[in-house]
């Protein structure tokens, strides 16, 4: 397992680890940070046969609305504040249930978008009971830390092929003047 992300950076490559990432988002939402870490680690590879995909010309659609998440896809791509990041709860897939519904991500890069979802068994009912709900006790809190470490250790012990399925792909077709 590659335990770096890479992208291209100005022509020159650029790495980042999932401690990196941790660092720059903070404590406090591990688990979305390591899901941004998988669906890079799962996506980049499949959209630059040639090389590395830029980071400035990668772009990022989700239903997930994570801190986290959002934190960690900025660090290597700069996407949020480049306004190339979009939580967008039409991606929202209800019929894989309350627990998986909002772990759809779409990644565009060029003329290629994936869209990736989670498999099953990754996050758990208690913890997005948990994280939706709107006040918790201290104890409450407490489980919740306890929850959001699990899923984060659950998600880097595995490959990022058994984490995130590629549920499709699309190539937009790009006209070339006539010459």
């Amino acid at each position: 397992m590659n335990d770096l992300l890479q992208v291209a950076d100005g022509g020159r490559s650029a790495s980042f680890s999932f401690e990196e990432m941790l660092k720059y988002h903070g404590p406090d939402y591990p688990g979305g940070v390591a899901h941004s870490f998988k669906v890079l680690q799962r996506a980049l590879p499949e959209l630059e046969a040639a090389g590395l995909p830029d980071r400035r010309g990668i772009n990022i659609r989700t239903a997930f609305s994570g801190p986290g998440g959002r934190d960690g896809f900025e660090l290597v791509t700069r996407a949020v504040s480049d306004g190339r990041f979009k939580v967008d709860p039409a991606l929202e897939r209800p019929e894989r249930g309350r627990t998986l519904e909002r772990y759809v991500f779409e990644i565009t890069y060029a003329n290629r978008t994936l869209t990736l979802t989670i498999r099953e068994g990754f996050v758990v009912d208690e913890f997005i009971q948990l994280a939706r709900q709107p006040e918790r006790t201290e104890a409450e809190q407490a489980r919740l830390t306890v929850l959001k470490q699990q899923m984060t250790d659950r998600l880097l012990a595995r490959p990022a092929e058994e984490v995130y399925d590629i549920s499709s792909v699309s190539r937009k077709l790009v006209r070339q003047p006539d010459e």
